[in-house]
Protein backbone atom coordinates (compact mmCIF):
# COMPACT_ATOMS: atom_id res chain seq x y z
CA UNK A 1 0.00 0.00 0.00
CA UNK A 2 1.13 3.49 -0.82
CA UNK A 3 1.00 5.16 2.52
CA UNK A 4 4.14 7.95 2.27
CA UNK A 5 1.80 10.33 0.90
CA UNK A 6 -1.06 10.28 2.66
CA UNK A 7 -1.98 11.32 6.33
CA UNK A 8 -3.83 8.84 7.23
CA UNK A 9 -2.96 5.13 6.93
CA UNK A 10 -7.09 4.18 7.88
CA UNK A 11 -10.14 6.47 7.89
CA UNK A 12 -13.23 4.96 9.28
CA UNK A 13 -16.22 6.53 7.02
CA UNK A 14 -19.41 6.44 9.30
CA UNK A 15 -17.59 6.25 12.08
CA UNK A 16 -20.64 7.65 14.05
CA UNK A 17 -23.10 5.23 12.82
CA UNK A 18 -24.00 1.94 14.79
CA UNK A 19 -21.57 -0.06 13.54
CA UNK A 20 -18.55 2.10 12.67
CA UNK A 21 -18.23 2.83 16.25
CA UNK A 22 -17.29 -0.42 16.86
CA UNK A 23 -15.37 -0.17 14.03
CA UNK A 24 -13.54 2.63 15.40
CA UNK A 25 -12.95 0.96 18.78
CA UNK A 26 -11.57 -1.95 16.72
CA UNK A 27 -8.87 0.24 14.77
CA UNK A 28 -7.82 1.49 18.82
CA UNK A 29 -7.88 -1.60 19.64
CA UNK A 30 -5.26 -3.11 16.86
CA UNK A 31 -3.14 -0.14 17.49
CA UNK A 32 -2.17 -1.35 20.89
CA UNK A 33 -2.32 -5.53 20.05
CA UNK A 34 0.08 -4.92 17.24
CA UNK A 35 1.94 -2.26 19.05
CA UNK A 36 1.22 -0.08 16.63
CA UNK A 37 0.16 3.27 18.61
CA UNK A 38 2.76 5.39 16.65
CA UNK A 39 3.01 3.96 13.08
CA UNK A 40 -0.98 3.48 12.82
CA UNK A 41 -2.14 7.21 11.71
CA UNK A 42 -5.64 6.74 11.52
CA UNK A 43 -8.73 9.02 11.37
CA UNK A 44 -12.71 9.01 11.86
CA UNK A 45 -15.08 10.73 9.10
CA UNK A 46 -18.26 11.90 8.75
CA UNK A 47 -21.05 14.95 9.13
CA UNK A 48 -20.65 15.39 13.08
CA UNK A 49 -18.04 16.82 14.44
CA UNK A 50 -19.76 15.95 17.68
CA UNK A 51 -21.00 12.60 17.39
CA UNK A 52 -17.33 11.51 15.87
CA UNK A 53 -15.77 13.06 18.79
CA UNK A 54 -18.50 11.28 21.52
CA UNK A 55 -17.31 7.91 19.51
CA UNK A 56 -13.42 8.48 20.33
CA UNK A 57 -14.71 9.71 24.03
CA UNK A 58 -16.33 5.78 24.14
CA UNK A 59 -13.40 4.48 22.97
CA UNK A 60 -10.72 5.80 25.17
CA UNK A 61 -13.18 5.12 28.13
CA UNK A 62 -13.92 1.42 27.12
CA UNK A 63 -10.40 0.94 26.16
CA UNK A 64 -8.53 2.75 29.16
CA UNK A 65 -6.48 5.38 26.58
CA UNK A 66 -7.37 8.58 27.63
CA UNK A 67 -5.50 10.59 25.31
CA UNK A 68 -7.31 8.29 21.92
CA UNK A 69 -9.26 11.40 21.10
CA UNK A 70 -6.13 13.55 20.54
CA UNK A 71 -4.29 11.33 18.61
CA UNK A 72 -7.33 10.43 15.92
CA UNK A 73 -8.08 12.35 12.92
CA UNK A 74 -11.48 14.18 12.40
CA UNK A 75 -12.51 14.63 9.15
CA UNK A 76 -16.11 16.05 7.77
CA UNK A 77 -17.62 14.70 4.52
CA UNK A 78 -20.76 13.86 3.67
CA UNK A 79 -22.16 11.42 1.06
CA UNK A 80 -23.92 13.18 -0.68
CA UNK A 81 -21.17 15.97 -1.07
CA UNK A 82 -18.50 14.44 -3.39
CA UNK A 83 -16.04 17.18 -3.36
CA UNK A 84 -15.90 16.22 0.23
CA UNK A 85 -15.74 12.66 -0.15
CA UNK A 86 -12.24 13.25 -2.56
CA UNK A 87 -10.84 15.30 0.16
CA UNK A 88 -11.72 12.14 2.55
CA UNK A 89 -10.46 10.21 -0.02
CA UNK A 90 -7.11 12.06 -0.55
CA UNK A 91 -5.96 11.95 2.79
CA UNK A 92 -6.36 7.91 3.29
CA UNK A 93 -4.75 4.80 2.29
CA UNK A 94 -7.32 2.90 3.04
CA UNK A 95 -10.67 4.02 3.88
CA UNK A 96 -13.29 1.74 5.64
CA UNK A 97 -16.65 2.16 4.18
CA UNK A 98 -19.27 1.70 7.24
CA UNK A 99 -22.21 3.70 5.72
CA UNK A 100 -25.26 1.82 4.46
CA UNK A 101 -27.61 0.66 2.90
CA UNK A 102 -24.81 0.82 -0.10
CA UNK A 103 -27.32 0.78 -2.62
CA UNK A 104 -28.12 3.54 -1.50
CA UNK A 105 -24.87 5.11 -0.33
CA UNK A 106 -21.87 3.25 -1.18
CA UNK A 107 -21.09 4.21 -4.50
CA UNK A 108 -20.53 7.44 -4.25
CA UNK A 109 -17.42 6.74 -1.68
CA UNK A 110 -16.17 3.55 -4.09
CA UNK A 111 -16.05 6.12 -7.25
CA UNK A 112 -14.14 9.06 -5.10
CA UNK A 113 -11.67 6.44 -3.45
CA UNK A 114 -11.08 4.92 -7.68
CA UNK A 115 -10.11 8.34 -8.69
CA UNK A 116 -8.20 9.51 -5.80
CA UNK A 117 -6.18 5.78 -6.05
CA UNK A 118 -7.43 5.02 -2.48
CA UNK A 119 -8.35 1.63 -1.92
CA UNK A 120 -11.83 0.79 0.01
CA UNK A 121 -13.03 -1.82 2.49
CA UNK A 122 -16.56 -2.31 3.19
CA UNK A 123 -18.73 -4.80 5.43
CA UNK A 124 -21.70 -5.06 2.68
CA UNK A 125 -23.92 -7.85 2.17
CA UNK A 126 -25.92 -6.94 -0.55
CA UNK A 127 -24.96 -8.85 -3.44
CA UNK A 128 -26.48 -6.26 -6.67
CA UNK A 129 -24.29 -3.46 -4.61
CA UNK A 130 -21.05 -5.49 -4.78
CA UNK A 131 -21.49 -6.98 -8.63
CA UNK A 132 -22.39 -3.50 -9.48
CA UNK A 133 -19.22 -2.15 -8.25
CA UNK A 134 -17.02 -4.85 -9.94
CA UNK A 135 -18.68 -4.61 -13.77
CA UNK A 136 -18.69 -0.45 -13.25
CA UNK A 137 -15.00 -0.09 -11.59
CA UNK A 138 -12.68 -3.04 -11.58
CA UNK A 139 -11.19 -2.06 -14.94
CA UNK A 140 -10.73 1.71 -13.32
CA UNK A 141 -9.39 0.63 -10.19
CA UNK A 142 -6.83 -1.38 -11.60
CA UNK A 143 -5.51 1.26 -13.58
CA UNK A 144 -5.57 3.25 -10.35
CA UNK A 145 -3.83 0.95 -8.45
CA UNK A 146 -6.57 0.87 -5.54
CA UNK A 147 -7.73 -2.33 -3.90
CA UNK A 148 -11.93 -2.04 -3.64
CA UNK A 149 -12.60 -4.94 -1.42
CA UNK A 150 -16.53 -5.88 -0.30
CA UNK A 151 -18.60 -8.06 2.01
CA UNK A 152 -15.21 -7.75 4.84
CA UNK A 153 -17.33 -8.33 7.68
CA UNK A 154 -19.63 -11.03 8.96
CA UNK A 155 -20.67 -11.34 5.40
CA UNK A 156 -18.70 -12.95 3.98
CA UNK A 157 -15.03 -13.17 5.81
CA UNK A 158 -15.73 -16.24 7.55
CA UNK A 159 -17.96 -18.25 4.34
CA UNK A 160 -15.21 -16.88 1.80
CA UNK A 161 -11.89 -17.34 4.03
CA UNK A 162 -13.40 -20.96 5.17
CA UNK A 163 -14.07 -21.95 1.51
CA UNK A 164 -10.23 -21.36 1.16
CA UNK A 165 -9.08 -22.93 4.29
CA UNK A 166 -11.27 -26.00 3.93
CA UNK A 167 -9.48 -26.39 0.11
CA UNK A 168 -6.10 -25.74 1.64
CA UNK A 169 -6.44 -28.35 4.14
CA UNK A 170 -8.10 -31.33 1.94
CA UNK A 171 -5.64 -33.79 0.86
CA UNK A 172 -6.86 -33.58 -2.79
CA UNK A 173 -9.01 -32.13 -4.96
CA UNK A 174 -12.19 -30.10 -3.03
CA UNK A 175 -14.98 -30.32 -5.60
CA UNK A 176 -18.48 -29.31 -3.16
CA UNK A 177 -18.96 -27.29 0.60
CA UNK A 178 -21.73 -26.42 2.12
CA UNK A 179 -21.96 -24.51 4.94
CA UNK A 180 -24.00 -24.53 8.60
CA UNK A 181 -24.36 -21.51 10.19
CA UNK A 182 -25.49 -21.35 13.86
CA UNK A 183 -25.81 -18.42 15.64
CA UNK A 184 -25.65 -18.79 19.49
CA UNK A 185 -27.00 -16.25 22.01
CA UNK A 186 -27.00 -15.85 25.79
CA UNK A 187 -29.84 -15.52 28.69
CA UNK A 188 -30.41 -11.99 27.09
CA UNK A 189 -30.98 -13.25 23.52
CA UNK A 190 -29.67 -11.43 21.14
CA UNK A 191 -30.65 -8.90 18.39
CA UNK A 192 -29.57 -7.38 15.30
CA UNK A 193 -29.35 -3.28 14.42
CA UNK A 194 -32.84 -2.23 12.40
CA UNK A 195 -29.61 -1.11 9.44
CA UNK A 196 -29.22 -4.74 7.83
CA UNK A 197 -32.88 -5.35 8.31
CA UNK A 198 -33.29 -2.29 5.97
CA UNK A 199 -30.38 -3.37 3.59
CA UNK A 200 -32.60 -6.66 3.38
CA UNK A 201 -35.85 -5.30 2.48
CA UNK A 202 -34.68 -3.19 -0.18
CA UNK A 203 -32.62 -5.87 -1.27
CA UNK A 204 -35.63 -8.66 -1.46
CA UNK A 205 -37.37 -6.22 -3.03
CA UNK A 206 -35.24 -5.29 -5.92
CA UNK A 207 -34.46 -9.06 -6.91
CA UNK A 208 -35.40 -8.46 -10.39
CA UNK A 209 -32.45 -5.94 -11.11
CA UNK A 210 -30.45 -8.28 -9.36
CA UNK A 211 -31.26 -10.99 -12.16
CA UNK A 212 -31.19 -8.62 -14.93
CA UNK A 213 -27.46 -7.37 -13.70
CA UNK A 214 -26.57 -10.71 -14.13
CA UNK A 215 -28.33 -11.77 -17.43
CA UNK A 216 -26.47 -8.61 -19.21
CA UNK A 217 -23.28 -9.81 -17.29
CA UNK A 218 -23.75 -12.90 -19.82
CA UNK A 219 -20.59 -14.82 -17.66
CA UNK A 220 -19.47 -18.19 -19.40
CA UNK A 221 -20.55 -21.05 -16.73
CA UNK A 222 -17.49 -22.07 -14.35
CA UNK A 223 -17.04 -25.94 -14.70
CA UNK A 224 -18.78 -28.24 -12.14
CA UNK A 225 -16.09 -30.95 -11.10
CA UNK A 226 -17.71 -34.09 -9.88
CA UNK A 227 -21.39 -34.49 -8.98
CA UNK A 228 -23.52 -31.72 -9.15
CA UNK A 229 -24.14 -30.36 -5.60
CA UNK A 230 -27.87 -30.82 -4.87
CA UNK A 231 -30.06 -27.92 -3.52
CA UNK A 232 -32.05 -28.90 -0.32
CA UNK A 233 -35.21 -28.44 0.21
CA UNK A 234 -36.21 -25.01 2.40
CA UNK A 235 -36.59 -26.77 5.27
CA UNK A 236 -34.31 -29.88 5.82
CA UNK A 237 -32.75 -31.45 8.59
CA UNK A 238 -29.15 -32.33 9.04
CA UNK A 239 -27.76 -35.07 10.49
CA UNK A 240 -24.64 -34.30 11.30
CA UNK A 241 -25.58 -31.53 13.68
CA UNK A 242 -29.37 -32.63 14.84
CA UNK A 243 -30.60 -29.76 13.23
CA UNK A 244 -33.37 -27.87 11.16
CA UNK A 245 -31.92 -25.85 8.62
CA UNK A 246 -33.26 -23.07 6.06
CA UNK A 247 -30.91 -21.45 3.24
CA UNK A 248 -28.73 -18.86 4.11
CA UNK A 249 -30.46 -15.90 1.99
CA UNK A 250 -27.40 -13.37 3.08
CA UNK A 251 -24.41 -12.64 0.30
CA UNK A 252 -22.05 -15.50 0.98
CA UNK A 253 -23.20 -17.97 -2.27
CA UNK A 254 -22.95 -14.44 -4.46
CA UNK A 255 -19.74 -13.46 -2.72
CA UNK A 256 -18.39 -17.06 -2.41
CA UNK A 257 -18.72 -17.63 -6.31
CA UNK A 258 -17.24 -14.72 -7.63
CA UNK A 259 -14.07 -16.09 -5.49
CA UNK A 260 -14.15 -19.36 -7.35
CA UNK A 261 -15.00 -17.68 -10.36
CA UNK A 262 -11.66 -15.48 -9.96
CA UNK A 263 -9.25 -18.36 -9.02
CA UNK A 264 -10.06 -20.70 -11.45
CA UNK A 265 -10.38 -17.86 -14.56
CA UNK A 266 -7.15 -16.01 -13.26
CA UNK A 267 -5.16 -19.05 -11.68
CA UNK A 268 -6.89 -22.19 -13.16
CA UNK A 269 -7.66 -23.88 -9.94
CA UNK A 270 -10.08 -26.29 -9.77
CA UNK A 271 -13.71 -24.38 -8.58
CA UNK A 272 -15.97 -25.13 -5.75
CA UNK A 273 -18.86 -25.97 -5.66
CA UNK A 274 -21.07 -24.38 -2.83
CA UNK A 275 -24.38 -23.42 -0.43
CA UNK A 276 -25.18 -22.02 2.12
CA UNK A 277 -27.58 -23.02 5.18
CA UNK A 278 -28.45 -21.49 8.71
CA UNK A 279 -29.30 -23.94 11.79
CA UNK A 280 -32.66 -23.15 13.61
CA UNK A 281 -32.48 -26.22 15.95
CA UNK A 282 -35.66 -27.74 17.04
CA UNK A 283 -39.23 -27.34 14.88
CA UNK A 284 -40.60 -24.75 16.82
CA UNK A 285 -38.11 -22.37 15.60
CA UNK A 286 -38.56 -23.29 12.25
CA UNK A 287 -42.65 -22.67 12.72
CA UNK A 288 -42.06 -19.09 14.10
CA UNK A 289 -39.06 -18.50 10.89
CA UNK A 290 -41.45 -19.44 8.61
CA UNK A 291 -44.46 -17.17 9.81
CA UNK A 292 -41.86 -14.70 10.04
CA UNK A 293 -40.54 -15.27 6.12
CA UNK A 294 -44.09 -15.68 5.10
CA UNK A 295 -45.15 -12.32 6.29
CA UNK A 296 -41.38 -10.38 5.13
CA UNK A 297 -41.84 -11.98 1.74
CA UNK A 298 -45.77 -10.56 1.03
CA UNK A 299 -44.80 -7.19 2.67
CA UNK A 300 -41.47 -6.39 0.76
CA UNK A 301 -43.27 -6.97 -3.09
CA UNK A 302 -44.97 -3.69 -2.60
CA UNK A 303 -44.12 -0.04 -1.34
CA UNK A 304 -46.09 0.17 1.39
CA UNK A 305 -45.30 -2.98 2.34
CA UNK A 306 -41.60 -1.93 2.57
CA UNK A 307 -42.47 1.05 4.60
CA UNK A 308 -43.71 -1.05 6.87
CA UNK A 309 -41.14 -3.35 7.10
CA UNK A 310 -38.64 -0.47 7.65
CA UNK A 311 -40.93 1.20 10.29
CA UNK A 312 -41.44 -1.67 12.39
CA UNK A 313 -39.17 -4.18 12.33
CA UNK A 314 -38.92 -5.50 15.77
CA UNK A 315 -42.61 -6.44 15.04
CA UNK A 316 -42.17 -8.06 11.97
CA UNK A 317 -39.23 -9.31 12.57
CA UNK A 318 -40.11 -11.11 15.65
CA UNK A 319 -37.75 -9.11 18.10
CA UNK A 320 -35.01 -10.31 16.37
CA UNK A 321 -34.12 -6.72 14.44
CA UNK A 322 -34.58 -3.18 16.21
CA UNK A 323 -33.51 0.48 15.81
CA UNK A 324 -31.39 0.16 19.20
CA UNK A 325 -29.85 -2.66 18.31
CA UNK A 326 -27.95 -5.44 20.89
CA UNK A 327 -26.97 -3.97 24.27
CA UNK A 328 -23.81 -4.98 25.36
CA UNK A 329 -24.84 -7.72 27.47
CA UNK A 330 -26.22 -9.38 24.28
CA UNK A 331 -23.37 -9.02 22.25
CA UNK A 332 -21.12 -10.15 25.15
CA UNK A 333 -22.83 -13.58 25.42
CA UNK A 334 -23.29 -13.92 21.80
CA UNK A 335 -21.29 -16.24 19.30
CA UNK A 336 -21.48 -18.45 15.94
CA UNK A 337 -19.90 -21.38 14.59
CA UNK A 338 -19.55 -21.48 10.76
CA UNK A 339 -18.97 -25.41 10.17
CA UNK A 340 -17.91 -26.37 6.20
CA UNK A 341 -19.00 -30.13 5.05
CA UNK A 342 -16.87 -30.83 2.17
CA UNK A 343 -15.94 -33.78 -0.33
CA UNK A 344 -13.93 -34.16 -3.01
CA UNK A 345 -11.67 -36.44 -4.97
CA UNK A 346 -7.54 -37.93 -3.08
CA UNK A 347 -4.53 -37.23 -4.96
CA UNK A 348 -4.72 -39.38 -7.70
CA UNK A 349 -8.44 -40.13 -7.98
CA UNK A 350 -10.68 -37.78 -10.17
CA UNK A 351 -14.24 -37.81 -11.34
CA UNK A 352 -13.43 -40.18 -14.15
CA UNK A 353 -12.58 -42.97 -11.25
CA UNK A 354 -16.26 -42.83 -9.66
CA UNK A 355 -17.84 -40.73 -6.76
CA UNK A 356 -15.89 -38.62 -4.76
CA UNK A 357 -13.54 -40.54 -2.16
CA UNK A 358 -12.68 -37.86 0.54
CA UNK A 359 -14.80 -35.70 3.20
CA UNK A 360 -13.17 -33.39 5.49
CA UNK A 361 -15.50 -30.99 8.17
CA UNK A 362 -13.66 -27.26 8.93
CA UNK A 363 -15.70 -24.54 11.03
CA UNK A 364 -14.79 -20.75 11.82
CA UNK A 365 -15.87 -19.70 15.34
CA UNK A 366 -16.36 -16.23 16.52
CA UNK A 367 -17.70 -13.68 18.98
CA UNK A 368 -20.84 -12.28 18.28
CA UNK A 369 -21.40 -11.75 14.24
CA UNK A 370 -22.68 -8.38 13.76
CA UNK A 371 -20.72 -5.77 15.88
CA UNK A 372 -17.92 -7.71 17.45
CA UNK A 373 -16.35 -10.59 14.39
CA UNK A 374 -17.45 -7.53 11.58
CA UNK A 375 -15.15 -5.10 13.12
CA UNK A 376 -12.40 -7.74 13.65
CA UNK A 377 -12.70 -9.40 9.77
CA UNK A 378 -12.92 -5.39 8.68
CA UNK A 379 -10.02 -4.05 10.30
CA UNK A 380 -7.81 -7.21 10.16
CA UNK A 381 -8.49 -7.11 6.10
CA UNK A 382 -7.27 -3.51 6.13
CA UNK A 383 -3.82 -4.33 8.23
CA UNK A 384 -3.42 -7.11 5.52
CA UNK A 385 -3.99 -4.86 2.73
CA UNK A 386 -1.55 -2.75 4.25
CA UNK A 387 1.04 -5.02 5.56
CA UNK A 388 1.14 -7.97 2.53
CA UNK A 389 1.39 -5.95 -0.21
CA UNK A 390 3.89 -8.69 -1.83
CA UNK A 391 0.85 -11.18 -1.49
CA UNK A 392 -2.36 -9.03 -3.37
CA UNK A 393 -3.16 -9.58 -6.78
CA UNK A 394 -0.49 -7.98 -8.23
CA UNK A 395 -2.83 -5.14 -10.12
CA UNK A 396 -5.72 -3.23 -8.12
CA UNK A 397 -9.44 -3.74 -8.73
CA UNK A 398 -12.68 -4.36 -7.85
CA UNK A 399 -12.22 -8.01 -5.48
CA UNK A 400 -14.08 -10.19 -2.79
CA UNK A 401 -12.30 -11.01 0.22
CA UNK A 402 -11.13 -14.49 -1.12
CA UNK A 403 -9.78 -13.45 -4.38
CA UNK A 404 -7.71 -10.38 -2.68
CA UNK A 405 -6.29 -12.20 0.36
CA UNK A 406 -6.06 -16.34 -0.65
CA UNK A 407 -2.50 -15.87 -0.76
CA UNK A 408 -2.11 -13.68 2.67
CA UNK A 409 -1.97 -13.92 6.37
CA UNK A 410 -5.61 -12.70 7.02
CA UNK A 411 -6.57 -16.22 8.01
CA UNK A 412 -3.34 -16.23 10.78
CA UNK A 413 -4.18 -12.71 11.69
CA UNK A 414 -7.97 -13.94 12.62
CA UNK A 415 -7.22 -17.04 14.27
CA UNK A 416 -5.45 -14.66 16.69
CA UNK A 417 -7.95 -11.86 17.19
CA UNK A 418 -10.35 -14.46 18.13
CA UNK A 419 -11.77 -15.77 15.31
CA UNK A 420 -10.82 -19.67 14.63
CA UNK A 421 -10.52 -21.99 11.84
CA UNK A 422 -10.17 -25.07 12.57
CA UNK A 423 -10.28 -29.13 11.19
CA UNK A 424 -12.84 -31.04 12.45
CA UNK A 425 -12.21 -34.26 10.61
CA UNK A 426 -11.01 -35.16 7.49
CA UNK A 427 -10.72 -38.74 6.04
CA UNK A 428 -11.00 -41.07 3.24
CA UNK A 429 -14.37 -42.94 2.20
Amino acid sequence: METNQRPYHLVVFGASGFTGQFVAEEVAREQVASGQSSSLPWAVAGRSREKLQRVLERAALKLGRPTLSSEVGIIICDVTNPASLDEMAKQAAIVLNCVGPYRFYGEPVVKACVENGTSCIDICGEPQFLELMYWKYHEKAAEKGAYIIGSSGFDSIPADLGVIYTKNKMNGTLTAVESFLTIHSGPEGMCIHDGTWKSAVYGFGDQSNLKKLRNEANLKPVPIIGPKLKRRWPVSYCRELSSYSVPFLGADVSVVRRTQRYLHENLEQSPVQYAAYVNMGGITSVIKLMFAGLFFLFFVRFGIGRQLLIKFPWLFSFGYFSKQGPTQKQMDGSSFTLRFFGQGYSQGFGPEKGKPNTRICTQVKGPEPGYVATPIAMVQAAMTLLNDASDLPSMGGVFTPGAAFFRTKLIDRLNQRGMEFSVISSSEV
